[in-house]
């Protein structure tokens, strides 16, 4: 989460803060600068919880799941590519986690023919080392044919 949102956060419940004060009571001042703090902290925390995770079953992002049999191609994209991907070039059927904060992101092809999905959108701090985790997880766990 950017130092600028929580920046804004503190000078908005400030702000608060002072308008009650001139007012109100000094008791009706911090139980809603109070509230107001809880609320903020809530809505920037939980804002920026979502998680990506790659483990035994599949690529985990947020609450979904791509298990690795319907794990296609990944691409780790740069700023440029993702700002195409997520605008001109996008497919409405796609499974998005984006982080406006983040401008880069890596796109997983679902390889699975009866999933509408065509590919998952992942905004990332580290896109090239989150594409080649996803790629060695999904090669390690790809059924070898022996003769």
């Amino acid at each position: 989460m950017p130092m600028r949102w929580w920046l804004a956060a503190l000078l908005l419940v400030a702000s608060l803060w002072l308008a009650l004060l001139v007012s109100t009571p000094a008791l009706v001042t911090w139980a809603a600068t109070g509230t107001a703090v809880l609320l903020a902290l809530v809505l920037l925390l939980g804002y920026g919880a979502a998680r990506i995770a790659v483990g035994p079953e599949g690529v985990t992002a947020g609450r979904a799941c791509l298990g690795w049999p319907a794990c296609g191609e990944v691409v780790a994209l740069d700023a440029e590519r993702t700002r195409a991907v997520r605008g001109v070039d996008a497919d409405a059927r796609a499974f998005l986690l984006l982080r406006p904060y983040l401008s880069q992101s890596v796109q997983v092809m679902v390889g699975d023919p009866h999933d509408p999905t065509p590919y998952w959108l992942l905004s990332s701090r580290r896109p090239q080392t989150l594409a080649a985790t996803v790629a060695a997880r999904r090669a390690a766990s790809s059924p070898t044919v022996q003769d």
